[in-house]
């Protein structure tokens, strides 16, 4: 990444400060999505010179969005230069609903998750009471937050069609949701300014960042949870969005054309008949997250945990064959329960998918797991509302 040095006059339609302000954005980004990065790496990313460097990373320090550590002098040769690690006053309050829990975390940059709350319900939330949830929550944190960081925004994962221009829950069909304007309604709820959009791309996007796709140009992630199966396409190094940010609807692929009917009105979707609750129901459990459904499955030895594995990984087959043959990826990312499926049969999936793509478009495609586990959700939301201070860091 090369950038214009910030003591050199500016270009056309640009002054001092604007470079200035966007140097300090790069930089900003490459310490929040490596967690910890030298002064003289910075250097060399960035093509800037030391001393510009120095002064961006001294700005950022004072604002406390990052911190300088001394690096280990013994793995190095010559003068060390400083670490740069994201600094802990800039935090997001990332919420992810879903049909039995509202789930609320405090993460930081770095995509360091704090702390994670995971309040069950005994039925689908409305809005209202999600919302509901999710303020009385923030107000237990509010002094333990004030006390030590600076809330930026939230970042809200909604397991449905969110429209990204207003965040308005256009349709969450296990949730019972439409026509929701709940960034609006959190916003007014908590009075910080709210950001929204699907989980699943969400989840997309923290992979890419932090995860098992940050080094890849073009995978396909798929997640599951309690309300369905979406995902998320990243292509050519870019998020396949779509024309209303409304991509990645995976959970509604056509997969069984004797099947049931869905949420969405259709027949045979992929989580009509690859679904978390009977997983949960075999193995003895009313109410997890995909990391305790995936210990449970691995330890059980019952042959009808491993028929129905087996089963939902036929049809999740079938949706990946889809997949593979339209958007060509280099490799395929399993999340939430889907991932603990995969864990329990690796082998079988894999055959299924080595033959019944076409054969150009599967040769080279692998299938692994997302990286983030349970926290996956709640860093792809923070990032969303990390999104105004990442761009112009001046502002904090």
């Amino acid at each position: 990444m090369s950038v214009a040095e910030g003591n050199q006059p500016a270009g056309r339609g640009n002054s001092t400060d604007s470079l200035r302000r966007h140097n300090l954005a790069v930089v900003l980004e490459l310490v929040h999505h490596a967690g910890g990065i030298s002064r003289s790496q910075l250097t060399r990313a960035t093509g800037l010179n030391r001393s510009t460097v120095a002064a961006l990373v001294g700005e950022l320090v004072e604002r406390r969005l990052v911190l300088e550590v001394d690096s280990d002098v013994r793995a190095q040769v010559g003068r060390p230069s400083p670490i740069v690690k994201p600094g802990p006053l800039a935090v997001v309050i990332a919420i992810n609903p879903e049909i039995d829990a509202v789930t609320i975390a405090v993460v930081g940059l770095g995509g360091e998750v704090i702390k994670r709350i995971r309040y069950a319900t005994d039925h689908e939330p409305t809005a209202r009471e999600a919302v509901n949830i999710c303020a009385a929550v923030i107000d237990g944190m509010r002094a333990e937050l004030e006390a030590g960081h600076r809330v930026v925004g939230v970042g809200l994962a909604v397991p449905g069609l969110v429209r990204s221009l207003d965040g308005v829950v256009r349709l969450a069909p296990h949730l019972g949701w439409v026509d929701e304007p709940v960034a609006a309604m959190l916003a007014a709820a908590t009075g910080y300014p709210v950001v929204a959009g699907n989980d699943a791309r969400l989840g997309t996007l923290a992979e890419s960042t932090f995860g098992a796709g940050r080094d890849l140009s073009d995978f396909i992630y798929l997640n599951g949870g309690a309300s369905g199966i979406g995902g998320g396409v990243i292509a050519g190094g870019s998020t396949l969005a779509g024309a209303a940010g409304y991509a990645g609807e995976f959970g509604h692929t056509l997969v069984n054309s004797a099947g049931v009917v869905c949420h969405c009105g259709g027949v045979g979707c992929l989580e009509t008949e690859v679904r978390r609750a009977p997983l949960l129901e075999l193995v003895g459990l009313t109410d997890a997250d995909s990391d305790e459904l995936e210990s449970a499955l691995l330890a059980s030895s019952s042959a009808v945990v491993l028929t129905e594995v087996h089963r939902q990984l036929d049809f999740l087959a079938v949706a990946l064959r889809n997949a593979i043959n339209t958007l060509n990826p280099q490799t395929i990312l399993l999340g939430g329960f889907l991932g603990s499926l995969y864990a329990v049969a690796p082998a079988h999936l894999n055959a299924l998918v080595a033959h019944q793509p076409l054969r150009a478009s599967r040769e080279g495609v692998t299938i692994g797991r997302a990286a983030l586990g349970a926290n996956l959700l709640m860093i792809g939301a923070a990032e969303l509302a990390f999104a105004s201070v990442l761009t112009d860091p001046a502002t904090f």
